[in-house]
């Protein structure tokens, strides 16, 4: 049998072991400002996974930043044309927001802008509800021949549509900042667009920045964004994809420099962190599925952090998991996950396995 000393001394060495590694995280995880992860919104039905994940996994991995898409998975009341009873709604996000409060996570929601209007044969429903606000009306019938159709930047209205929709969606996740999207945009100054054909892709990418960052200033929110059409495809030999090929890089000498850079890279850890750090921006390293390019990113972005150039080393704030798996796949993928082994491969798993590999390594595990 115990003695009652034997069982205070249990107790307090159980309290001292919790209070000594949850003291580890933190000073592991201080390091970096942000420690994030990229999702899909859940659906309404996977609601309860989503406010559990979050409330355990992410806050046990060190997660601080939950940029959430939500694009048209919310129903928008604001414009009744996107009202979605199926989707989230005001209540089911608030549920998120009291889940990320209790994790010590910040929400950032997002809304893809000018860019990934479409997906394969399907075209999203800003574009399904306002055709007109297509940079190629009529052209591409079924989407066939490009990636993802793009908005008219310059198109009178689109913005008072957009900006509705960024209000009510940042007022619900309680936001101090918004995610605007802005990858791979490969349609624009199209030759046949009355209104852009012609222009320079850089200044309309650049022009689009800056009215959405206007916008989002105020209302309070800070504005994020992918940096691929920043980067010069050609000359850093990244290529179109993961850069920009399309003319629009010089952009990156018009935006205001207050933007949070998500600096996505997938195959190899390029050395762009530096760039746009130099460049007066602050960024985060992105990467995917590749365990290798994760670990390599977070080296870059230590590195610069413990540089000589303060400046530069400030805007290093750290790294942001993504997933582009949908939140249950992906949850699914972290709770299947065997010890130590080499993941399944699909993209559920290969993601899974490198979000808990890299925040090993954040966690300095």
């Amino acid at each position: 049998m115990k003695t009652p000393a034997l069982i205070l001394l249990a107790v307090l060495t159980a309290s001292a072991c919790g209070h000594a590694a949850d003291a580890k995280l933190a000073s592991a995880t201080t390091l970096l400002p942000i420690r994030g992860i990229h999702l899909s919104a859940p659906s309404k039905r996977d609601l309860p996974m989503a406010t559990e994940f979050i409330r355990k996994t992410l806050a046990k991995e060190g997660v601080n930043t939950l940029i959430l898409e939500f694009n048209f998975g919310f129903d928008y009341r604001s414009r009744p044309e996107f009202s979605n009873p199926s989707a989230l709604d005001k209540a089911d996000v608030q549920q998120i927001v009291q889940a990320c409060r209790a994790a010590s996570i910040e929400l950032i929601p997002q809304i893809n802008c000018l860019g990934h209007q479409s997906w394969s044969e399907r075209t999203d429903k800003l574009l399904q509800k306002h055709p007109e606000f297509d940079e190629t009306p009529g052209k591409y019938p079924g989407n066939k021949g490009i990636y993802c159709r793009s908005y008219c930047p310059l198109h009178p209205e689109v913005h008072k549509v957009l900006s509705d929709l960024i209000d009510e969606l940042a007022k619900a996740c309680e936001a101090k900042s918004f995610h605007v999207g802005m990858d791979e945009v490969f349609i624009l100054a199209d030759p046949d667009c009355p209104r852009c054909k012609g222009k320079d892709p850089a200044e309309l990418l650049a022009g689009e920045v800056k009215t959405l960052h206007a916008h989002l200033k105020e209302i309070g929110c800070r504005l994020w964004m992918w940096g691929d059409r920043f980067l010069d495809g050609k000359a850093t030999r990244i290529g179109k994809w993961e850069a920009s090929e399309n003319g629009t890089h010089p952009a990156v000498d018009l935006v205001p420099k207050d933007i949070v850079i998500c600096d996505w890279h997938y195959e190899k850890a390029h050395d762009t962190p530096r760039f746009f750090a130099g460049k007066g921006f602050q960024v985060v390293a992105c990467p995917w599925r590749k365990a290798d390019v994760a670990l390599g990113e977070l080296d870059r972005i230590r590195t610069l952090r413990a540089g000589d150039d303060r400046a530069v080393a400030e805007r290093a704030l750290g790294m942001v998991h993504t997933t582009w798996c949908g939140f249950a796949p992906f949850v699914r993928a972290c709770q299947a996950q065997p010890t130590n082994a080499v993941p399944a491969k699909s993209a559920p798993a290969e993601s899974a396995h490198c979000f808990t590999t890299l925040f090993k390594a954040i966690r300095g595990e």
